[in-house]
């Protein structure tokens, strides 16, 4: 008897009542809301540029490859075999892989090369869709890409940086940029003692007698986090005699020797393990002053606007994975005699998670044009706005999302096997990054405190949609209500106005785009009375079919 046979007879049961594989698919063809997003916040070409990244996002050759770099994670090597310092972070084959999907075809350099005629949003539209393959090698992305607005308040900086910044092309090595066709660029602001609080760094920036023809500086003390440590050069903020100043700080200084930034050790981070975050110890590392003396929070905060609207955008994509992957298997799965795609309590459950994926795509593709349209005074008053709104609420629903997509698939989803694991790890990263909640309130309070114009361009966007549903209607009046409160009382409720200002402008957006049955649906669910916490409530008499018809062809 063959072993094979022997096998069979012992088998104690067939594999039934599993979804199928799924095969390769085309994350641009398969989404219906982003395809409606592209042909109404886009130029032609961003649609026809996507394409085919749509079809490697959604193959199983670069799913496989965001997996393999989520299990291997980096490795820090601290010293060679002889002992001299390295300080270098080895990456998995896969990571780099997934560096050349985005950075060989340019997505890091489009919002600046195509500015004003579609690069935002063709930006987003790719994060979006690389979300989908990894989150964690995005990181790195995103700070490459909003390096740029920093950099131009030191026009010889730039100039030295921007062409390879732009450049479509990525090398990992660890070698001088002067030696590289394209660079990385990473970030490092946080220090042990003040979190947030950026104002309480202790590192110190001295200018450099050595080099004082190119003011250079030097720069002494740590940094708590450091993110994407392998980048060819990090913006920073130090102490100066001026205040707290903004600083380049590349790995190599111009001489080509490796510059004084040491990695102490790799965080051990919940998710986001394909990418590395680092402690770092600057001993007289050699740096270049990047704007205004004692401007460095103004300096980098143009910067952090743009990883804003990418930390709003990554939960966007990785709700569209999570709800392909639901869809996916209740389609494929049967219990109680009938699918699960089928049963009513299941089909509420996916209807209002599809409902939260098209309100956040629609938001984050709007603030991408308004980011678009330099030299339109109410575009630019949005711009101001919108990437801490749509950043808070996006994120504050991300991991609730997870949740429910992961008990769609029950004990498979909570495998990891299964994506949803490794999404559910990744969801609250985005939350903390650039700015927590409650440091994004507080900012969406300064931005309606200090520029009357980002209020009223507010008031337009939501005036645009009004006498269409009752429950908008309603919600909009709340909104106005606060806003006229005691300033006192407007930030112990800054959550609260923080979130509603979101949602109502989802619900705009969704009014006047989005097919009647999405629009009506959300607006009662997210604005109404009946409005709840939990995934899975919406109105019993909700068009289900017609929500489910938007999540595939």
């Amino acid at each position: 008897m063959s072993n094979d046979t022997a096998r069979t007879r012992l088998a104690t049961h067939a594999v039934v009542n599993q979804p199928v594989p799924t095969g390769d698919r085309d994350f641009l063809a398969l989404d219906i809301p982003l395809q409606e997003a592209l042909k109404r916040e886009a130029p032609d070409w961003v649609a026809r540029r996507l394409a085919p990244l749509g079809v490697n996002t959604g193959s199983l050759y670069h799913q496989q490859l965001g997996e393999t770099a989520n299990r291997h994670p980096p490795e820090l090597r601290l010293f060679d075999r002889h002992g001299r310092r390295l300080d270098e972070v080895s990456y998995h084959p896969a990571y780099h892989e997934l560096m050349h999907l985005a950075f060989d075809h340019g997505w890091h350099a489009v919002a600046w090369q195509e500015e004003s005629c579609g690069g935002h949003q063709a930006h987003v539209a790719a994060l979006y869709l690389l979300t989908q393959v990894e989150p964690g090698f995005c990181c790195p992305f995103t700070m490459t890409h909003a390096a740029m607005p920093a950099l131009r308040h030191q026009p010889d900086v730039l100039s030295q940086w921007a062409p390879k910044l732009l450049a479509w092309d990525y090398d990992g090595r660890a070698i001088p940029a002067s030696e590289k066709p394209a660079v990385t660029m990473g970030m490092a602001m946080t220090e042990k003692q003040g979190g947030s609080d950026v104002r309480a760094a202790t590192t110190r920036a001295v200018p450099d007698v050595a080099t004082q023809a190119n003011s250079g500086y030097r720069l002494i003390g740590h940094k708590w986090f450091c993110s994407a440590p392998m980048s060819d050069a990090f913006l920073t903020l130090a102490q100066t005699d001026d205040g707290l100043g903004c600083f380049l700080v590349p790995r190599f200084m111009p001489n080509g020797e490796r510059n004084a930034l040491e990695i102490q050790r790799l965080k051990d981070k919940c998710g986001n393990r394909a990418n590395a975050s680092a402690e770092i110890e600057y001993r007289h590392a050699w740096c270049q002053p990047v704007g205004d003396p004692g401007r460095g929070i103004a300096t980098i905060l143009d910067m952090v606007q743009q990883t804003r609207l990418d930390a709003a955008t990554a939960p966007a994509g990785m709700m569209r994975q999570a709800l392909l992957e639901a869809w996916h298997h209740v389609q494929g799965r049967q219990a109680f005699g009938q699918r699960l795609a089928d049963q009513p309590m299941m089909r509420m459950v996916i209807a209002d998670l599809t409902l939260e994926v098209e309100a956040s795509l629609a938001l984050v593709m709007r603030t991408a044009r308004a980011f678009d349209s330099p030299g339109d005074d109410h575009e630019a008053a949005l711009a101001r706005l919108l990437p801490a709104l749509a950043k808070y609420w996006h994120n504050k629903r991300g991991s609730g999302f997870m949740v429910e997509a992961m008990e769609c698939l029950g004990g498979n989803g909570y495998v990891e096997e299964s994506p949803l694991a490794r999404l559910y790890r990744e969801a609250p990263v985005n939350a903390i990054w650039e700015g927590s909640s409650n440091v994004i309130c507080l900012d969406v309070l300064r931005v309606l405190a200090r520029h009357p114009a980002s209020v009223r361009a507010l008031q337009t966007e939501l005036e645009v949609s009004s006498n269409q549903h009752p429950d908008y209607d309603l919600a909009v009046d709340d909104i106005m209500g606060i806003l006229a409160s005691p300033p006192e009382t407007i930030e112990l409720g800054a959550r609260w106005l923080t979130q509603r200002l979101a949602q109502t402008l989802q619900a705009s957006l969704l009014l006047q785009y989005a097919p009647a049955a999405i629009a009506d649906a959300f607006c009662q669910s997210r604005l109404g009375k009946k409005a709840g916490a939990a995934y899975g409530n919406l109105s019993t008499d909700a068009p289900l079919d017609a929500i489910l018809a938007r999540i595939t062809p």
